[in-house]
């Protein structure tokens, strides 16, 4: 699999679910619906990033890369979704793939979304590109940075 993405389709899903009061729910039994639906919401995206970390440790000699990871600008696809063009530059004497973990974040730097994608056999002293994307619709001032790059 060269790339995959976080359990944020699931806290989608459960917003989406708070849409459906019926006339016979209380507002205390909405707030109830909402409260309950924030708290899967952090709890897959814990999970998620959770994912992330065993995805990583799963990697073995593999070389902090972090600084040889660039980002593009964060733009909406024609699906809704926020993707951003990931550059590697191998600076190893043979070919390496890099495996990113890139966040979307609003702009006061709370986590929106994350995905971990694998640029594959970047030729020594070259670059290697690939594109992270969404896995929601991202609404606002999307930003998006690289907190672990591994080469491997």
């Amino acid at each position: 699999m060269t790339r995959w993405t976080t359990a944020a389709l699931l806290t989608t899903l459960a917003l989406t679910g708070l849409t459906a009061c019926s006339d016979d729910d209380s507002p205390s039994s909405v707030a109830s619906k909402v409260a309950s639906a924030a708290s899967r919401a952090g709890e897959a995206l814990s999970s998620a990033t959770a994912e992330a970390g065993r995805r990583f440790d799963d990697i073995k000699n593999g070389v902090d890369a972090k600084d040889d990871v660039r980002l593009g600008t964060p733009a909406t696809a024609s699906d809704g979704r926020t993707t951003v063009d990931v550059t590697a530059t191998n600076s190893a004497d043979s070919a390496k793939s890099f495996t990113v973990e890139v966040d979307f974040t609003d702009r006061n730097g709370k986590l929106l979304d994350a995905v971990v994608l694998t640029v594959s056999d970047v030729p020594a002293g070259g670059t290697g590109k690939g594109t992270a994307r969404s896995t929601h619709d991202l609404s606002g001032d999307v930003r998006a940075n690289v907190p672990r790059a591994v080469r491997h």
